[in-house]
């Protein structure tokens, strides 16, 4: 059986370098994995406020998390860290206190960014903030993309020979950390 594998991605550009980089890795995945978006654009603003009364959006974004056996973030870095709209969406997720969507789900992050560094310190914002609310994150090996257009394809076919195998190597690890983490975290085993 796949594991399902939500994703979302932290930019809402229709023209995201970063959604083509999550349409390369699904297309390189391991049949173990099916993916699935959750869209983060209709959500509101977060405030405390909507708690008790959660907003349609809110509901149906929460129980998307909850429904996926694994989440997996594909950002770009804006002003050096982690986009407003994937931080909102991350706090929605996680309130309210006690009801956090996020927790034990084995996640990773991955990047594109036209600068040579890739999304390396909005990587290590995402960390911190994963680690508060307990997502399991695969730290190794790491993936911080500088997107070359030329190396990949609208469709998300990945034309460079070293990119692609790269990111072949990085999903399946992925795909092996999910199975590593759902079994510790399977009905009657101990953590």
């Amino acid at each position: 059986m796949a594991r399902r594998i939500g994703y979302l991605i932290g930019s809402l550009s229709s023209t995201s370098i970063n959604r083509r980089l999550a349409k390369s890795l699904i297309g390189l995945a391991p049949a173990s994995l099916e993916f699935f978006e959750i869209g983060i654009r209709d959500l509101p603003l977060f405030t405390p406020d909507l708690e008790q009364d959660l907003p349609p959006t809110v509901s149906a974004f929460k129980r998307e998390l909850e429904s996926a056996d694994g989440i997996l973030f594909v950002s770009p870095e804006y002003n050096r860290s982690i986009p407003g709209a994937l931080k909102n969406a991350i706090d929605w997720g996680s309130r309210p206190r006690g009801r956090n969507s996020f927790a034990r789900k084995p996640s990773a992050i991955i990047g594109a960014s036209t600068g040579a560094i890739g999304t390396a310190l909005m990587q290590a914002s995402m960390r911190n903030v994963l680690s508060f609310l307990d997502a399991p994150q695969l730290t190794s090996p790491e993936a911080y993309i500088t997107f070359r257009p030329e190396a990949y394809a609208d469709d998300g076919t990945v034309r460079d020979d070293a990119t692609r195998r790269f990111l072949e190597h990085w999903v399946g690890e992925y795909a092996g950390f999910v199975d590593r983490v759902l079994a510790v975290n399977a009905p009657g085993q101990s953590g």
